[in-house]
């Protein structure tokens, strides 16, 4: 058994990760939740449908929320043996290609949670999927009485996982548990609620901004709250894989390095393989680690949770996760951007437009 006694532990491999949470699932007695945009039909996702299906016909809860777009490589078949057993699985906003492709439907559930027994919570970056097995994540583990928050966001998610109208008030109330707090963003232009405290946390930095990031498509108000930060003397560090899994919008995102490296944010590449984590640590005091991306896409149109607080056991383990994560990245030549290809900066104004769907 792989066991793991901190109450907050941060882990950066998912074959460490997953070798845990399957302990962890393994010893669940009163339920499991999961809440996740991707389970892969796959090695690893058949692992765990396979574990879940064996705790509920031993009598444990188990609660899936799939994103209908992300989880589109499975179906309700897939999982026919949990729901024999008593298990419940539901695909958050089924896709309809019609008219609501690019308004409804494109509003996806990202966030990445797996609740168990009131006593443990994982919450990060990470899909349930062996499509990213080499990538960087970032994924805590918690164990105490925090998890009845999550639990009962969970519920919340769970109950409107097809549901056009509601209270999104309800859904959106910010969570204080002593000095953690949970801040939640449903599809909108103009609350982004996440993105708003990103900006308050970056005005309110003194010595260092650091972020991570595999998509790095900043909107106007976070870029100038980046800038400036740097400009009144806060060292502004952003971390990004030097080749992501999405080749458009690395594209793009180098429309923004060049003019935001020439007001004083650095920028890191990370070398060997994709960085996936969603991480920002300020004056290397105060935290944010969830589900969001640094981009137009997840502040506007994703569901997304993020943990934000000053919690040392925390801090201290991102700082050497940033630390061990810059070793591996070779600094943002700006010279070589400028002498990028024409063709490239042509299809940096064709995607240009398009910024918010990628």
């Amino acid at each position: 058994m792989d066991l793991i006694k901190e109450p907050y532990h941060l882990f950066s491999e998912p074959i460490r990760y997953i070798n845990v949470m399957i302990d962890d699932i393994q010893n669940a007695k009163d339920y499991i939740y999961i809440e996740t945009y991707r389970i892969g039909n796959d090695t690893i996702g058949i692992k765990f449908r396979d574990l879940l299906t064996k705790k509920a016909k031993a009598g444990v809860e188990v609660k899936i929320l799939i994103d209908a777009w992300g989880g589109s490589g499975v179906n309700n078949n897939f999982f026919d043996a949990l729901k024999k057993y008593g298990g419940e699985v539901r695909f958050f906003e089924k896709i309809k290609y019609n008219s609501d492709i690019f308004t409804r439907s494109h509003r996806r559930n990202h966030r990445k949670m797996l609740i168990i027994d009131d006593e443990i919570t994982y919450i990060g970056s990470s899909n349930i999927t062996e499509y990213n097995l080499n990538w960087r994540e970032s994924v805590l583990r918690i164990t105490g009485p925090m998890t009845l928050a999550f639990k009962k966001i969970f519920r919340q998610d769970f109950s409107i996982y097809n549901t056009y109208v509601f209270v999104k008030a309800n859904y959106l109330r910010l969570i204080r548990f002593n000095q953690f707090e949970i801040v939640r963003d449903m599809p909108s232009i103009s609350k982004q609620r996440i993105m708003k405290k990103y900006i308050q946390m970056i005005r309110k930095a003194e010595k260092t901004v650091t972020i991570l990031t595999p998509y790095f498509l900043p909107g106007f108000n976070l870029r100038k709250a980046l800038i400036d930060a740097s400009l009144r003397g806060v060292n502004v560090k952003v971390i990004i894989p030097k080749r992501s899994d999405v080749g458009l919008v690395d594209i793009l995102r180098n429309k923004y390095l060049g003019q935001l490296h020439l007001d004083g944010v650095e920028f890191l590449l990370y070398l060997p393989h994709n960085l996936h984590a969603k991480v920002m640590l300020i004056d290397d005091k105060y935290f944010s680690l969830g589900s969001p991306n640094f981009d137009y896409r997840s502040f506007r149109y994703m569901y997304e949770i993020v943990l934000i607080g000053s919690e040392y056991l925390i801090v201290d383990q991102l700082k050497e996760y940033v630390t061990n994560t810059i070793e591996n990245t070779e600094m943002f030549n700006f010279e070589h951007w400028k002498r990028r290809s024409l063709i490239n900066k042509i299809f940096e104004y064709i995607l240009l437009p398009f910024r918010h769907l990628l």
